[in-house]
This record gives structure tokens, C-alpha cells and sequence, in this order.
């Protein structure tokens, strides 16, 4: 006996709380603060539907769901390396990222 399941789990947007919030992380267009949903599709019909926990941010461009970064606004903590490419906090003697290997 065979089966074969058609379909899958996917994000989407819900609402949008604040259009152009900030950047993306991948491309740098405009990206919004939204409240997403997870949906799961049968045969490209979506059968269950939970909302998220937090919100997120989505670029308009590229369609990423990123989390909001978090702007250092006190002066006295120091500023920190993100890559370019994924986003993630690395240590600035690096040249490469550790995460996905793009150059700083």
C-alpha cells in the first residue's frame, strides 16, 4: 500500500501591522511588520490554519519572513557585526561568517 502526500506547511501573512518597517535582511527593499499564520495545504487547499506567536517582519520584494531586529538605543553598548547575508550576530575578528560563509 502506497501513499502520497500532496501538499504542505507554509507561512503567510495575516495582517499587516506597519507597512515599511524596515529592511530585509536578504535583498534590502522595503519590508513590513505583519502577523502571519502557518497553513497547511491538501491538494493547494488550505485545511488548518494557526496563528503565530510574535510578529514578524515580511519583505515585499523577496517574500521573507524575518524577525525584527533589535536597534541598540542606548550609546553606551557597543554596536555589533551582523553578516550581510543571514543576518546573525558574529565576532568582528572574523572575515566569514561562521553561519553560512558569506565574506564580512
Amino acid at each position: 500500500m502506497f501513499f502520497f502526500f500532496v501538499g504542505g506547511l507554509e507561512q503567510q501573512v495575516r495582517q499587516v501591522l506597519k507597512s515599511g518597517a524596515g529592511r530585509c535582511i536578504m535583498c534590502g527593499s522595503r519590508a513590513d511588520l505583519i502577523d502571519y499564520e502557518k497553513v497547511l495545504n491538501f491538494f493547494f487547499v488550505p485545511v488548518w490554519r494557526k496563528p503565530g506567536k510574535e510578529p514578524l517582519m515580511h519583505c515585499t520584494n523577496c517574500s521573507l519572513f524575518f524577525p525584527p531586529l533589535q536597534e541598540s538605543s542606548s550609546p553606551s553598548l557597543p554596536d555589533v557585526l551582523r553578516c550581510h547575508s543571514c543576518a546573525r550576530v558574529v565576532d568582528p575578528q572574523f572575515s566569514f561568517c561562521p553561519f553560512c560563509g558569506s565574506s564580512l
